[in-house]
C-alpha cells in the first residue's frame, strides 16, 4: 500500500513571498485554502490567525519594485488544506 504524505501543520503566519521569514515552502507544496470572515479567498497573499488579518493586493497597483501594493484586512481567518 501507498501511504498518503504527511502535510505539514499550518503556521499562525504564512507568506506565499519566498523572501519573507513567514514562507513555509514545504507547506506550499499542498494546495492551501483560506476562510476570510466565512468566505474562500483565493487572492491571499500573506495571512496571520492570531491576529486576525490578511494581505490581499490593492487592485492592479504596484510598488516600485514591481510588486504587487498590498492592503491589510481585518477577519477571521481560517486555513485549511484542500
Amino acid at each position: 500500500m501507498t501511504e498518503a504524505p504527511q502535510r505539514p501543520p499550518l503556521p499562525d503566519h504564512l507568506s506565499i513571498d519566498p523572501r519573507s521569514p513567514h514562507h513555509v515552502a514545504a507547506v506550499f507544496e499542498h494546495d492551501v485554502g483560506i476562510l476570510f470572515n466565512d468566505k474562500e479567498r483565493n487572492d491571499v497573499e500573506e495571512y496571520c490567525i492570531s491576529e486576525r488579518w490578511v494581505r490581499v493586493p490593492a487592485g492592479k497597483t504596484l510598488d516600485r519594485k514591481g510588486q504587487p501594493l498590498l492592503i491589510k484586512l481585518r477577519g477571521k481567518v481560517e486555513a485549511f488544506y484542500r
